[in-house]
């Protein structure tokens, strides 16, 4: 059953301020906040995951606690905190964001004032740290405040043994980002994918934060071995997914890398592979939303380069 959280108070961001954080959900609802609710979906005893405005929630509940993924604006923690003790009534221990997009991060200085330890992959911690600029989006975010921080963070993977649960968490390396995070809840055969996977949307592939298509395709091959026709996947943005949707998005973004790299070889302009239509076949599906078929060939055609993204380390 999917339940809705009435509205409340919506926080202390000011809109303006929302407007320039970097990341996906960027639209009409976002210009009110009130007007966001927070759907539940159980997904298991003890796993649930969260949708509002930005990037999908996991939350996993129970005798230790809760644990969360990722936390979307600030001025939907009010909401957020609700539609958690609407799952159970225990203290919020641990928040771990997938990536430093703001969709998924804005949260952490007011979950983190509720007592909640934030963790994630170092480069996140590294590019929140340090203003970031998008030439892709022409936008510069300034870097968060201390509070709003990961407090905790790894390298290339982390355990939590909590609530019954096995929870995997593993560095994916210059993928959507260059600190994409994968979560696994092993016992409850779910994934957290973080922004690897847009389901039924073209992703947002970050090269100016060292992302790659290539490291997108190499994540959803991993997730793909790791992974059995029952397992559930939580994806960055879009429904509850099934290993059908994975595949599905995976053999698109095969055809579309393919096609990258045929006029790469070619020398062509992108206003010369655009006139081929590369996409022609997959927008009805994938370009309807925030993201059209122009606009994600824009990005991985005129990003910087595909293998320098592979040898690059933002941190000092």
């Amino acid at each position: 059953m999917r339940t809705k959280i009435p509205m409340l108070a919506a926080g202390a961001l000011t809109v303006a301020a929302l407007l320039t954080t970097s990341g996906i959900g960027l639209s009409r609802a976002q210009n009110d906040p009130e007007a966001v609710t927070i759907d539940r979906t159980p997904l298991g005893p003890g796993i649930d995951m969260l949708t509002g405005q930005g990037g999908n929630l996991a939350v996993c509940s129970g005798a230790d606690g809760i644990f969360l993924v990722d936390d979307q604006f600030a001025p939907l923690s009010v909401k957020i905190l609700a539609a958690i003790h609407e799952i159970q009534e225990a203290p919020l221990r641990f928040v771990l964001n997938t990536h430093w997009h703001g969709d998924h991060t804005g949260g952490n200085a007011n979950l983190a004032g509720e007592g909640a330890v934030i963790v994630a992959q170092d480069n996140v911690r590294h590019r929140m740290s340090t203003e970031q600029i998008s030439t892709i989006w022409d936008r510069t975010t300034p870097p968060s405040p201390p509070n709003a921080l990961p407090i905790l963070t790894f390298s290339a993977e982390v355990t939590f043994h909590i609530n019954g649960q096995t929870i995997e968490v593993f560095h994916l390396p210059h993928a959507h980002t260059d600190g994409d995070a994968i979560v696994h809840f092993v016992e409850a055969d779910v994934f957290h994918t973080g922004d690897i996977f847009f389901n039924g949307l073209y992703p947002f592939v970050d090269t100016d934060s060292g992302g790659s298509l290539a490291g997108v395709l190499a994540a959803v091959d991993l997730l793909l071995e790791r992974s059995s026709a029952t397992t559930k996947f939580i994806p960055g943005h879009g429904p509850l997914a099934a290993r059908t949707d994975l595949v599905a998005y995976r053999d698109m973004l095969r055809t579309v890398e393919s096609r990258l790299a045929a006029a790469r070889a070619k020398g062509q302009t992108f206003e010369e592979f655009l006139s081929t239509h590369p996409t022609e076949e997959y927008d009805d599906h994938w370009g309807q939303a925030w993201l059209d078929g122009r606009k994600f060939l824009e990005i991985l055609y005129t990003g910087s380069d595909p293998e320098a993204d592979h040898h690059h380390d933002p941190r000092p």
